[in-house]
Order: structure tokens, then sequence, then C-alpha cells
């Protein structure tokens, strides 16, 4: 079956492919980066269209598949308009402080958390930071249909899979992919993840896990301390 032959293919590059790149990728950043003016901006606009790529894979085995179909990715509107109001609210609330928190600390020159992982990242110019504000919302778009959309699915629709177990392999998968930040950084990321699923099983739906991992990324890419760069510590859960 083509779709099943596409999503092989999908997760052995997602799983082992993408991630011994990407830190390829980061090591030559970090090499690299004062030398060389436009590697950061060259590599938001790789992972960028990476992620985009991912994407159309991912909603093209949708389309192919007997067994999922775009409700079934999370392509639906929660289910529970009370329970998804006060998820919206509380997410809305939490977001705000964050930014505020961090918008604060940015002002004060001191590190926002969740930096030091992936300080090569830290855009320093105009054309830098468009890169990562686009690169921050495309993953923010385009990892939640992948991990948490189509490879749940394809655990428990297609090979039947129980939903805890799909559930964890899809974020493990999610996990290996930040493989570039070191074990301290998947280790946020693990949990980040593991609140993004919890949110999308509990709605059914990828608009909240969107909304938010957006904004974590932005906040992580984009809120940076003027002189700190090398400076900072903590981890985060940007890909890329």
């Amino acid at each position: 079956m083509p779709s099943l032959v596409l999503a092989a293919a999908l997760v052995i590059h997602l799983a082992l492919v993408s991630p011994w790149l990407g830190r390829l990728t980061y090591a030559r950043l970090e090499r690299e980066r004062d030398r060389d003016e436009g590697i950061l901006t060259r590599m938001f606009t790789a992972w960028t269209a990476e992620l985009w790529v991912l994407a159309a894979v991912a909603l093209l085995i949708v389309g192919l598949s007997p067994q999922i179909d775009l409700a079934g990715v999370g392509f639906v509107l929660p289910a529970d308009p009370e329970t998804t109001a006060g998820m919206v609210v509380g997410a809305a609330i939490a977001s705000v402080v964050a930014v505020l928190v961090a918008v604060r600390m940015n002002r004060t020159g001191r590190p926002v958390p969740g930096q030091a992982a992936f300080r090569a990242m830290l855009p320093r110019t105009p054309a830098e930071r468009r890169g990562a504000l686009v690169l921050s919302v495309s993953a923010g778009i385009c990892e939640e249909i992948v991990f948490r959309g189509l490879l749940i699915a394809l655990g428990t629709r297609v090979l039947g899979l129980p939903l805890p177990v799909a559930a964890g392999l899809a974020l493990a998968v999610f996990v290996a992919g930040h493989l570039y930040q070191g074990w301290r950084g998947m280790a946020v990321v693990t949990l980040a993840g593991l609140g993004l699923t919890m949110l999308y099983l509990k709605t059914g739906s990828l608009l909240l896990p969107i909304l938010l991992h957006a904004i974590a990324d932005i906040r992580s890419l984009l809120l940076v301390p003027a002189g700190r760069r090398d400076t900072l510590d903590g981890t985060a859960t940007v890909r890329g």
C-alpha cells in the first residue's frame, strides 16, 4: 500500500535521518557562525522548508490512507466547547504571563530560561529575526501535524496500538528531533511535548497545541537579552 510505504519512509526520516542531520547542521552553525554572516539565515530557511515538506508528506499519507482522515489527525474544532473555552482562557493567561516575564528579563539583560541548548540559533540581525519568526510559526503548525496528528493516528488506526503506546512512540520521535540540544534540552522537550500531547488527546484538536507550540518557540528564539547570547542557560523546545 503506497500510504504505508510513504509512512514508513517518513518515520525513518523523522527518527533517524532528521536528528542526525540536525546535529550536524547545528554543530556546523556553532563552528562557523562568527565567520559566515549568512549561515543562520540559510539554516532557518532550510529547516523551515523541511518542516513544510514533512507536513505536506503527512497530509499526502492521510489522503492515501483509507484508515485515516483529516478529523483523525486533529483537523477539527475541539469537541467540548466548555472545556475548550477554559483551556483557551488558561492557555492565553499562561502565554501572556510567560511572554511578559520573558520581556521583562530581556529588558533587564537577564537570560530567558530555555536558550542555552540552542544559543547559536539566537538571531542578531533583522533578517535573522524574520527567519526565526517564520521558523517558529512553521514549527508550531508543521510539527503538531506530523508528530501529534499523523504519528498518533498511524499508531492507533493503522498499527492497532493502544493510544498511550502510540502517543508515547510519537513523543519519542518528536524528542529525537531535538538531538542537537543535548540530553538536558531533550529532557525539557520531553516535558513540553508531553504537555502538548495531553492537550491534543484531551481536545481531539490540533488547534491549541499549534497555538501554544508557536508561542513557545517565538518566545524562545526572539526574546534575547542584548549582550548575553554567549552566557545563556537552560533548555527549550525549539526544533527549527
